[in-house]
């Protein structure tokens, strides 16, 4: 995959992109929203098919109260990927931020049928059969069973008065007489 293809993702980029790709994370993280922003721009300048980058400019803006800005930044990162569910998650964040409530319920409808559609596409492994995903993956996985307990089963079984009566109520409605007990 080049560096043109659309849909750029993390793990086909040079170590030297990947490595300002960190760092402007980085410094996302403690808060540097303006230098974080500024580093995703570079970024987008060289490469402006790298969607991740444009998912986290947009929150950047966001982040520093410019919910115009957010709002374009993730129409561009839409454009890149259209049915991505966190696209239509954070621009249902941004509109909800700016104001525009129904704008933002649209995109919040959005990113649950990007949802939906994910899911159908990528069902997990023993979805539908009680099995945990991670257990059908790797045995090491999975929890801990208890062993059942070991039960006999009983040689007579009780008397179930519940019967009688109910025998006892359609033998009075024939007008025969009730069985012996």
């Amino acid at each position: 995959m080049s560096l043109n293809d659309a849909n750029l993702r993390l793990m086909d980029l040079p170590e030297s992109l990947q490595t300002a790709y960190d760092d402007a994370t980085f410094a996302y993280t403690q808060g540097n929203y303006a230098e974080a922003a500024a580093a995703f721009r570079d970024m987008l300048t060289l490469h402006p098919d790298l969607f991740d980058a444009q998912l986290s400019l947009a929150m950047c803006l966001y982040r520093q109260g410019d919910f115009a800005g957010a709002i374009a930044e993730g129409h561009r990162a839409e454009r890149m990927r259209p049915n991505e569910q966190l696209v239509h998650t954070n621009l249902s964040l941004f509109y909800m931020k700016s104001g525009d409530k129904q704008t933002a319920e649209k995109h919040g409808l959005q990113a649950r049928i990007a949802s939906w559609k994910e899911g159908l596409a990528n069902p997990a492994p023993g979805a539908g059969t009680g099995a945990a995903p991670a257990a059908a993956m790797d045995p090491e996985l999975q929890m801990a069973q208890p062993t059942p307990k070991s039960f006999k089963l009983p040689e007579k079984f009780p008397d179930m008065p519940w019967k009688k009566k109910a025998a006892e109520k359609a033998a009075a409605k024939a007008g025969e007489a009730p069985p012996a007990h």
